[in-house]
C-alpha cells in the first residue's frame, strides 16, 4: 500500500514522481509486522548524481520514521528502522552507463573506500527491456511501460501497441475500476505531453474506443485545458521577467496557438511586428491570455 504522505518529510513529499510503498516481506516469521519501503524513481535523463539522490531519499524516509517515533513516544526497545528497497525506472533513450554508487562521483583514495556508504539499487532501463518480459507478469504496469517504450515511434506503431495495452486492461485479473482509470490517465498524459498535437485527437479516440467504461474524451479535454493554462502562465512569466520585445511577441503567439489553434495568427504577427513599446506588448500578452474571443485581440491591434 502507498505510504501516507503525512509520514514523509516535506522535502520528499514534494517529489511527486517518486513513490513509496509498504509491502509485507515474504518468508519472514514476523511477516505481519515487518514491512519494506520501495522507492521508485522515474528518471527520463541520465543523472550522474542518482546514487547520491537515492541515498538522500532513503535517509529522509528513515529520518521521517525517527521523528514519528518521537511524536508517538515509541519505546526505545521497539525502535527499528525498516529496510528500503530502492528501484530506479529509467525511461530515457540514452544508454545509462553511470554506476548508481557514491564512488562514481568521488575521487576516492583507496584508503578511504571503506568509509563510503555502500548499498545496492535495482535498475531497469525501460527502453532496453524486452516487451515480453514487461508483459509476462500480467500487471497493468507492464503494459503501460510497453506503451512508454514506443513514445517516439511512428503514430501507426504507437497506435498498435496502445490498442493492445488498453484492450489488455479489460481482461487482466485483479484490475479495479480505479486502477484502470489511473492507467488511462497515464496513457492520456503520455499522448498529450509526448506526441505531436496533430495526433492527439486520433490517439485519444483510439483509447476511448477500447475503454467503453471510462469517460476518456472529457478526461482528456480537462487534462488539455490544464496544459494550456500552464503554457499561458509560463508565457506570461517569461515575458514579464525577460522583458524583451522579441520574447514577448513570441510568447503572445504561443499563447494564441494554445488557446486558438484553428485561427490564422499571421495578421496578429504582422500587427505585433509594428509595435516597439515593450510595455504595450506585455499588456497584449495578458490580453491574449484572458480574452474569450480571438477577434477581440484583432480589434485591439486594429486589424
Amino acid at each position: 500500500v502507498p505510504v501516507n504522505p503525512s509520514f514523509l518529510p516535506d522535502t520528499l513529499r514534494e517529489q511527486t514522481s517518486d513513490l513509496v510503498f509498504q509491502v509485507p516481506l515474504k518468508g519472514s516469521p514476523d511477516a505481519d509486522d515487518l514491512l519494506i519501503y520501495i522507492l521508485i524513481e522515474h528518471q527520463s535523463t541520465v543523472d550522474e548524481l542518482m546514487g547520491f539522490r537515492v541515498l538522500f531519499y532513503m535517509l529522509l524516509i528513515w529520518d521521517g520514521q525517527r521523528r514519528q517515533w518521537d511524536q508517538e513516544r515509541v519505546p526505545k526497545s521497539e525502535r527499528r528502522l525498516r529496510p528500503i528497497l530502492p528501484i530506479v525506472f529509467y525511461t530515457g533513450d540514452r544508454r545509462w552507463q553511470t554506476p548508481l554508487t557514491l564512488e562514481a562521483v568521488m575521487d576516492l583514495p583507496e584508503a578511504f573506500a571503506r568509509f563510503v556508504p555502500t548499498y545496492d539499487t535495482l535498475f531497469m532501463s525501460v527502453k532496453e527491456s524486452d516487451a515480453g518480459d514487461l508483459q509476462k507478469a500480467g500487471h497493468t504496469l507492464g503494459w503501460l511501460l510497453t506503451v512508454l517504450q514506443k513514445e517516439h515511434a511512428s503514430e501507426a506503431e504507437l497506435s498498435r501497441v496502445l490498442t493492445k495495452a488498453v484492450s489488455e486492461l479489460d481482461v487482466l485479473e485483479r484490475v479495479s475500476v480505479g486502477e484502470k482509470r489511473e492507467a488511462i490517465i497515464y496513457l492520456l498524459s503520455l499522448i498529450l505531453h509526448r506526441r505531436p498535437a496533430v495526433e492527439h485527437e486520433s490517439l485519444v479516440k483510439l483509447v476511448e474506443r477500447h475503454s467503453p467504461k471510462v469517460e476518456v474524451t472529457p478526461m482528456a479535454a480537462s487534462m488539455a485545458e490544464v496544459l494550456v493554462e500552464r503554457g499561458i502562465a509560463q508565457g506570461i512569466e517569461q515575458g514579464i521577467e525577460q522583458g524583451t520585445r522579441e520574447t514577448t511577441i513570441k510568447n503572445i503567439l504561443s499563447v494564441l496557438a494554445a488557446r486558438f489553434p484553428h485561427h490564422n495568427r499571421e495578421p496578429v504577427e504582422t500587427g505585433l511586428a509594428r509595435i516597439q513599446d515593450s510595455e504595450r506588448l506585455t499588456q497584449l500578452l495578458l490580453a491574449a491570455a484572458q480574452t474569450e474571443r480571438f477577434e477581440t485581440l484583432l480589434e485591439i491591434l486594429e486589424i
